[in-house]
């Protein structure tokens, strides 16, 4: 039998074919797995992968990323997958034909029609008798790899050719896998991962698969399990206890994504369930703190910074107080690179000493990452220096806020060496470098480029903006916490495409009638939705933690009155 594992980037579908190859094995079959371990095991087929990858490469048009990934699928089918069938074995595949259909038809928007004859060519007419639709929320599934990634240290790795083209690519590559599946609904089995045990998912799956290896159909195409989120609507007076109780109930399957939603978010809740995982995920609630400034925080990096020095420094965040230059200090030692980079826009004695001492121990890399924002003779110094030793990445990020003429005449300098350091350093700006570098790259990597418009309120943003709201939801991305009409107006007509984004884009401002009646017709209308839950509480939380700040405090006298009050009710 010839099974197929599909869905978007960050579903789980590399984990659980794996799983289920394992169970199969132990069952007594005989699996061959074509990505065995999430490697493809053709040599060739990993070689073609690596062009479709590369994020140099964004001028390759649709077409050609299709016919190399039908070579790839066509090497793999030669190498791995027809021996594997030949000899009487049960072989499973992550990722096959109806891939490069849903990328290039759904995601790309070539017409599906132009696209088959080709895929029948590559088939060779061989096509899986099973296929597995792994389907997510995408949004919860892009969480889910940004912990994969800082979990295994790839955090920094830069984006695919896929991924620059920004997460609206996943929501219409699952539009097109779900469409697939419909028409073939003998041939597909959609199993949901958003809100189970893996346990569960596994068990389920393999007893189909089982079922039709021993000839028993099973009548019912969606494998859909119970949801485990709480049911009914949410609303902002109600969001904190809503967002907690998901978070409880995810520790139990998914403890490590329990903790990074915590991510940046303040208060004494979130700091209970901290202290809750420290011992187990000492890391992941490391970097949760990230710009937090209360006590608690840095109680917690105190802990903390003994196991886990890199997280703590990467958890610091932007903050530049005297406690945060006293924990880089002594932190640097176990984590110099974390720690020099976590110095942006800071141009204190103290952060300069941090650098000095960087370059002379040979870290000159994370000294350029860590001068974003920061302008005068010594910076230029080190960025020539970066120059000489070719560190062209480093150093256009570390041009990053700056708007003299010199740093735009660096900027051109370093187009033809990485034009994507270059984007990312104009965030927030409109200079005439950021202008033109939007309008090339605007097709190949909308992600960075709408990114890149990040604060910038021009009539020129706003066309570049609503163009890709159609498109992709970092369009929302780029009006976080901006109070103006066209803000407001973007947010209102993309509330129902991208409702984890638009929430999010609120952070940082006070909950007016404006902010509340937004956030209260997302989570009424996407209130199952454990993203929307958790941006809706974090805007919340924050704006409440702000008000709080503001606050003036109370004089003794007064004090002694409310407390004096208190006794006598």
């Amino acid at each position: 039998m010839f099974i197929d594992f599909e869905g978007i980037d960050g579903s789980g579908k590399t984990t659980l074919s794996n799983l289920l190859a394992s169970r199969l094995k132990k069952l007594g079959y005989k699996v061959a797995h074509a990505r065995e371990g999430g490697e493809l095991q053709s040599p060739t087929a990993r070689r073609i992968r690596e062009l479709t990858r590369d994020a140099k490469l964004l001028e390759m048009c649709p077409r050609a990323e299709f016919f190399l990934n039908l070579a790839r699928d066509a090497q793999q089918l030669d190498e791995v997958i027809a021996p594997a069938l030949k000899r009487g074995e049960v072989c499973i595949t992550d990722r096959y034909l109806y891939s490069q259909l849903a990328l290039t038809g759904g995601g790309r928007g070539l017409k599906e029609e132009q696209l088959l004859p080709s895929c029948e060519l590559a088939s060779q007419g061989l096509w899986p008798d099973l296929v597995i639709l792994v389907d997510v929320d995408p949004d919860l599934a892009r969480l889910r790899k940004r912990l994969g990634k800082v979990q295994s240290g790839k955090v920094n790795d830069a984006d695919s050719r896929k991924g620059l083209v920004g997460a609206g690519l996943a929501v219409r590559v699952r539009e097109a896998f779900l469409a697939q599946a419909r028409k073939d609904p003998s041939r597909w089995i959609i199993l949901e991962n958003n809100d189970q045990p893996l346990r569960v998912l596994e068990q389920r799956l393999v007893e189909a698969v089982v079922a039709r290896l021993e000839g028993r159909e099973q009548p019912v195409q969606r494998l859909v399990p119970a949801p485990a989120l709480p049911s009914g609507v949410a609303s902002v007076d109600d969001v904190e206890e809503r967002f907690f109780q998901a978070v409880d109930a995810l520790e139990a399957r998914e403890p490590q994504l329990a903790a990074w939603l915590l991510n940046g978010i303040p208060g004494l809740p979130a700091h209970q369930r901290r202290l809750a995982y420290a011992e187990r995920l000492p890391g992941l609630v490391a970097r949760s703190l990230n710009g937090l400034e209360d006590d608690t925080a840095w109680t917690l990096r105190d802990v903390l910074s003994a196991s886990v020095p890199a997280d703590v420094a990467e958890g610091i965040g932007f903050v530049t107080s005297p406690r945060s230059h006293a924990l880089r200090q002594r932190l640097y030692a176990q984590a110099p690179a974390a720690v020099l980079e976590g110095l942006k826009r800071q141009d204190s004695p103290e952060a300069w000493a941090l650098r000095e001492r960087g370059v002379k121990d040979g870290h000159l890399a994370a000294v350029l990452l860590g001068l974003a924002g920061v302008d005068g003779d010594e910076s230029w110094v080190i960025r020539e220096a970066g120059m000489q030793r070719k560190l062209y990445p480093e150093v256009a990020r570390s041009l990053g806020g700056l708007t003299t003429e010199r740093a735009e005449a660096l900027r051109e300098a370093l187009i033809p060496h990485d034009r994507l350091a270059v984007l990312k350093s104009t965030t927030g700006l409109e200079t005439p470098v950021a202008v033109g570098l939007r309008e090339q790259l605007e097709k190949g990597a909308l992600k960075l480029v709408l990114r890149s418009l990040t604060g910038v309120d021009t009539p020129r943003a706003w066309a570049m903006r609503e163009r890709g709201a159609a498109l992709t939801k970092e369009a929302l991305d780029s009006v976080d916490g901006m109070d103006s009409p066209a803000a407001w107006k973007l947010r209102a007509s993309a509330a129902r495409r991208w409702p984890a984004t638009v929430v999010s884009s609120m952070k940082g401002l006070p909950l007016v009638a404006e902010t509340r009646a937004l956030l209260d017709r997302i989570l009424e209308e996407q209130s199952g939705k454990l993203p929307v839950l958790r941006n809706a509480y974090a805007v919340v939380a924050q704006a409440r933690a702000l008000e709080q700040a503001q606050r003036p405090a109370r004089t003794l006298a007064e004090t002694l009155s409310v407390d004096a009050g208190r006794q006598e009710a």
